[in-house]
């Protein structure tokens, strides 16, 4: 496929804590990152929100509407809204700002995984919140709770009965045939949209063959059927985006993913990410579509049909 989706996930949820001072938080600057972002050439926007008085990932729908509207009114993206949130809130929690605001697009974990982010407190030393570095420490006894009933439920709830479709988050092999599974079942239809997820511990490791592999399968089991992206933690960010450009994919960066533009040096935002991953890919003969073309590939019902 010559088209390719650039999807930018603006600020971080149980990823990463605010250790940038560029990691947008308070919806004036989530709403000015998506804007950018999307100037820059991401037609998809992947949106978590922060509650702007500690910083800490938020599911409350107020929290979502003071950003939202102004997305949509200052660009074209595809809003596309977490369900994942934190593995610390409840799947009510996660599901309450999405539920109201229908979207188009959502995030959607595709399996129970352990998620440990502990490795990064030992490299940090510049906090920005209190909670962070306990937070971190903890991650050794967090489980990210997405079992096949939650994954009903959300399929039900924000497919079937609000039209969005879904990023399939695919952590690991194990997430591919939970994906086959839904869709034997009939409670999602082609064209799947694969997010390929590398570097965090307790799915799969940002190696090159992985990918190969991921590719291979989800060959077998969904045929002509699916798209795939890939994002990759922190500084393998931009070599897992290129070589999934390289073999047809699509990609995702920004500051929920990784921090950096270079190796030690920190993202001044998150269109310098949509910039450096737009010339990668165009230097390979790939030609980056808007958010219509995205719309056009993914079936997505419009920002017409949103409560946005």
């Amino acid at each position: 496929m010559r088209e390719i989706i650039i999807t930018c996930a603006l600020t971080g949820s149980i990823h990463t804590p605010s250790m940038s001072p560029h990691l947008p938080v308070t919806a004036d600057e989530i709403a000015k990152a998506g804007v950018e972002a999307a100037e820059a050439g991401a037609s998809i926007l992947h949106l978590h929100a922060r509650d702007p008085e500690t910083g800490r990932p938020s599911a409350d729908p107020d929290h979502f509407r003071a950003f939202l509207p102004r997305l949509k009114q200052g660009c074209d993206a595809v809003l596309n809204l977490s369900t994942g949130g934190s593995a610390v809130m409840t799947l009510d929690e996660r599901l309450a700002a999405p539920k109201e605001a229908a979207p188009e697009m959502a995030s959607l974990n595709m399996g129970t995984m352990n998620f440990a982010l502990y490795p990064m407190a030992e490299r940090i030393t510049d906090w920005q919140h209190d909670w962070e570095q306990p937070f971190l420490e903890g991650s050794d006894d967090l489980v990210f709770k997405n079992t096949p009933r939650d994954i009903a439920r959300i399929l039900t709830e924000l497919g079937q009965e609000r039209g969005a479709r879904f990023e399939f988050e695919c952590y690991d092999l194990g997430h591919l045939y939970m994906l086959r599974h839904f869709a034997d079942r009939g409670l999602i239809e082609a064209p799947f949209f694969i997010q390929f997820v590398f570097g965090v511990l307790g799915g799969m490791g940002p190696e090159p063959e992985n990918l190969s592999h991921m590719v291979r399968i989800a060959d077998k089991l969904f045929g002509a059927d699916y798209m795939f992206s890939v994002l990759a933690a922190g500084r393998h960010q931009m070599p897992m985006a290129a070589q999934a450009a390289a073999m047809g994919g699509h990609v995702r960066v920004g500051l929920e993913d990784s921090l950096t533009i270079a190796r030690g040096t920190l993202a001044r935002s998150n269109a310098e990410q949509v910039e450096k991953v737009r010339g990668i890919v165009e230097a390979m003969g790939r030609e980056v579509v808007d958010a219509d073309g995205a719309r056009r590939l993914l079936r997505l019902k419009g920002a017409d049909r949103t409560a946005i």
